[in-house]
C-alpha cells in the first residue's frame, strides 16, 4: 500500500460537540410529542426524579434499539494474502524484551523510542453496515489507532543495548463508549450507499455527539517535549511516552478550537509549530502558529476557501507556509441529495498556496498546477524568488477508495498498474491512477509562473515521504519515499518486493537528480519509517533510517535501523519483534530523554 491515510472527518467536521455525556440534549425536542404525556405525569409524581435524565435515557435506549433493529453490523472479509497484515493484533500488557537481533545496533545510535502509528480496528477488524437504506463500510484507512513503541537503552558502558517493544491503543473518547458496550455501535458512515450514510451519520450524531468516531490512528509528532497522537478530524491526543497511556486532548489552552493536521511543521530555526485544519462548514480552512513551547497560539487565520477539500498536508519555508488544495472535497449537501460525502473530481482545479508565516488571506498567493492529488510532502523551500514543492504526487486519490459496488480489488490492481498506464479499460477509464510519483512545483511569487517535473519514472510507486528533520522548509539534499513495485503487483496482485529510495537531489554527478534503492527480501514491505541524525553529523544525510518491516511469507515483524550513507547496504541491524505489528501509516524517533 502506497499512500496514507488518514483522513475520516467528522460529519459536521466540529471538535467542540456536546461531549457523549451530554449528547441527547438535541433530540429532546425531535421526541417532544412522544414523550409529552409521560414528561407530564412525571412532574406530577411526588418524588424526586431527574425528568430530563429520564427522557435522555429513554431516548438513548430507542436510539440503540432502533439501529439495532434496523442495522446489522457485518465483517469485511480480508480477501487477499497480502490484507492479512492488515488484521487487528491485542495489546500486550506489559512492554516485552527483544532478544533476537541479527546484526549490531550501532554504538553512537541515540537513546529514545521509535513510534509509529497505524489502524487497529475494534472487534476482529473493519465492519459494514447493512439495512433496508443499503450498506456503509469503513475504509481502510479506518480503525482505531494503535502505538507500536520500540524502546533503545544503553545498558553500561559495553555498548550493550537493552531493546524492548510495546503496543496500545489510544484510548480516546469514542473507544471508551464502545468499549463499555462492548460491540461495534458506530455505524459507517463515509463510504456506501447515500442514503444508508445519510441516516448513519445522522444517527451516529443523535447518539454519540459525533458523526464519526476520533481515530487518532495516522501520525505521532513531539513538540515542546510531549508527544501527541493524531488524526485529522480531531485534536492532537497527549501520549505518555513512558506508558504508551493515553493523557488528554491538546487545544493550546483551548485556544485551537478545529481538527488539526496530521502533518504539522516544525520550524527547525523558531521552534514554532506550524498547523492547519479543515472543517465541513466554514470556516473551511485555517492555519495557525503554536509556539515554540507550546502554550500559545501566536497567529491564527481563515483562508477563506468556498469549499471543504480533504487537505491531509502542508508545508513551510523560512517564510510562507504551503497549502495544497486539490479536488478531494467533503460535500454534506451533495449527500443529502443522494450523492457521495467525499469525492475527488479528477477533472477540477488543483492548486499551491503560498501565505507569509503571519499572512492574512491579502496576502495569500495561489498558483494553479496541473490536475493532481498529492497526499504527501517531501519539503519545501525558498530559492530565490522561487518556493519550490517537493511531494508524492498522483493522478487521483486513494481515500476513500472505490465507490459502493465496484470490485475494490481490481479498483487497487488497475490504479497500480504501471505498465498499463497508458491503457484505457472498456469502461474508458485508465490504469495507473492511482501510482505515486516524487514530483517538483517551482512556483515564483515574483511573476506568478509555475514550473512542474516529474522527478521519477520508474516502476516503483513513491509514498510516505521523510527527510532529515533539521531541514524541514530548507533547501535539502536528500530524501527518502517508501516504495513498492507496482509492476509486480499489477501483474500478481501482491507486490513482490519493498524497499526504501533516496533521493539525491542536485546530485553532481548526474542531470541534477538520482535515486537509489534499498530493497527488502521478498514480500517484505516497511510502513513508519523515519530519519535518526547523528548526534554530531556533519553531513546532511550522516544518520540512520529506521522502519517497521514485515514478511508476508512467515508473518514477522521486524525493526530494521540502516546506514543512511551506506544505503544500498544490508541493514546494520534487524530487530525481531515478540508479535506481528500490522501494517500503518506515520512513525516517528524521539530521543531520551523523553520521560523514560
Amino acid at each position: 500500500m502506497t499512500v496514507s491515510s488518514l483522513f475520516l472527518q467528522h460529519f459536521d467536521g466540529s471538535v467542540h460537540k456536546r461531549p457523549p455525556t451530554h449528547r441527547f440534549d438535541h433530540i429532546k425536542t425531535s421526541f417532544s410529542s412522544t414523550f409529552k404525556p409521560f414528561f407530564r405525569e412525571l412532574q406530577q409524581l411526588p418524588l424526586k426524579i431527574d425528568v430530563s435524565k429520564t427522557i435522555k435515557d429513554a431516548s438513548s435506549k430507542m436510539l440503540d434499539a432502533f439501529v439495532d433493529s434496523v442495522f446489522q453490523f457485518v465483517d469485511q472479509p480480508y480477501l487477499i494474502p497480502y490484507q492479512r497484515n492488515f488484521k487487528p493484533v491485542e495489546e500486550l500488557d506489559n512492554a516485552a524484551i527483544v532478544s533476537c537481533i541479527e546484526g549490531k545496533i550501532p554504538a553512537e545510535f541515540p537513546e529514545g523510542v521509535y513510534i509509529r502509528n497505524g489502524p487497529n480496528p475494534l472487534f476482529g477488524g473493519l465492519k459494514a453496515a447493512e439495512s433496508i437504506l443499503g450498506r456503509t463500510s469503513n475504509t481502510w484507512v479506518e480503525g482505531e489507532g494503535m502505538l507500536h513503541a520500540v524502546y533503545f537503552k544503553k545498558t553500561g558502558y559495553g555498548g550493550d543495548w537493552e531493546i524492548s517493544y510495546h503496543n496500545k491503543q489510544i484510548d480516546t473518547e469514542t473507544l471508551q463508549l464502545e468499549k463499555q458496550r462492548n460491540k461495534p455501535c458506530f455505524l459507517p458512515a463515509l463510504e456506501g450507499d447515500p442514503l444508508a450514510l445519510l441516516l448513519s451519520a445522522l444517527l451516529n450524531e443523535w447518539r454519540f455527539g459525533v458523526a464519526n468516531k476520533h481515530m487518532s490512528n495516522t501520525n505521532v509528532f513531539e513538540h515542546a517535549g510531549k508527544v501527541y497522537a493524531i488524526t485529522e478530524n480531531y485534536l492532537p491526543i497527549e501520549i505518555d511516552i513512558s506508558t504508551l497511556e493515553t493523557s488528554s486532548v491538546w487545544d493550546v489552552n483551548g485556544a485551537w478550537n478545529r481538527p488539526f493536521t496530521s502533518h504539522p511543521k516544525r520550524d527547525p530555526e523558531s521552534g514554532e509549530l506550524v498547523t492547519a485544519g479543515f472543517d465541513v462548514k466554514k470556516p473551511y480552512y485555517v492555519v495557525g502558529v503554536i509556539s515554540a513551547d507550546g502554550t500559545r497560539l501566536s497567529h491564527m487565520v481563515d483562508l477563506e476557501l468556498d469549499k471543504c477539500n480533504l487537505a491531509h498536508e502542508m508545508g513551510i519555508t523560512r517564510r510562507y507556509n504551503i497549502i495544497m488544495d486539490y479536488p478531494l472535497t467533503f460535500d454534506t449537501k451533495r449527500l443529502v441529495m443522494g450523492g457521495e460525502f467525499l469525492e475527488y473530481d479528477k477533472e477540477g482545479r488543483t492548486r499551491i498556496g503560498v501565505v507569509p508565516r503571519y499572512g492574512d488571506v491579502p496576502s495569500l498567493q495561489w498558483f494553479d498546477v496541473e490536475s493532481s492529488c498529492t497526499l504527501h510532502l517531501l519539503n519545501c523551500f525558498e530559492d530565490g524568488d522561487e518556493v519550490v514543492v517537493r511531494g508524492c504526487r498522483a493522478l487521483t486519490s486513494v481515500i476513500p477508495g472505490p465507490r459502493r459496488g465496484v470490485n475494490k480489488f481490481e479498483w487497487f490492481s488497475k490504479g497500480f498498474n504501471f505498465v498499463n498506464s497508458e491503457k484505457e479499460d472498456a469502461n474508458g477509464d485508465g490504469y495507473g491512477y492511482l501510482f505515486v510519483h516524487v514530483y517538483e512545483w517551482r512556483l515564483n511569487t515574483a511573476n506568478g509562473q509555475v514550473k512542474e517535473k516529474n522527478l521519477t519514472d520508474t516502476s516503483f510507486s513513491m509514498d510516505f515521504p521523510f527527510i532529515n528533520g533539521h531541514f524541514t522548509g530548507l533547501k535539502h539534499k536528500y530524501g527518502y519515499t517508501q516504495v513498492i513495485d507496482s509492476m509486480a503487483s499489477s501483474t500478481s496482485g501482491m507486490s513482490k518486493y519493498g524497499g526504501i529510495a533516496k533521493h539525491h537531489f542536485d546530485d553532481p554527478n548526474s542531470s541534477s537528480y538520482a535515486v537509489g534503492y534499498h530493497m527488502f527480501e521478498p514480500n517484505n514491505f516497511c510502513s513508519g519509517s523515519a530519519f535518526i541524525p547523528k548526534h554530531e553529523a556533519v553531513e546532511e544525510d550522516d544518520g540512520w533510517i529506521i522502519t517497521f518491516v514485515h514478511n508476508e511469507n512467515t508473518q514477522v515483524s521486524q525493526v530494521h535501523v540502516i546506514d543512511a550513507r551506506n544505503f544500498t547496504s544490508e541493514a546494520v541491524a534487524k530487530i525481531t519483534l515478540p508479535q506481528r505489528v500490522p501494517y500503518g501509516f506515520h512513525g516517528t524517533f524521539v530521543p531520551a530523554p523523553k520521560q523514560l
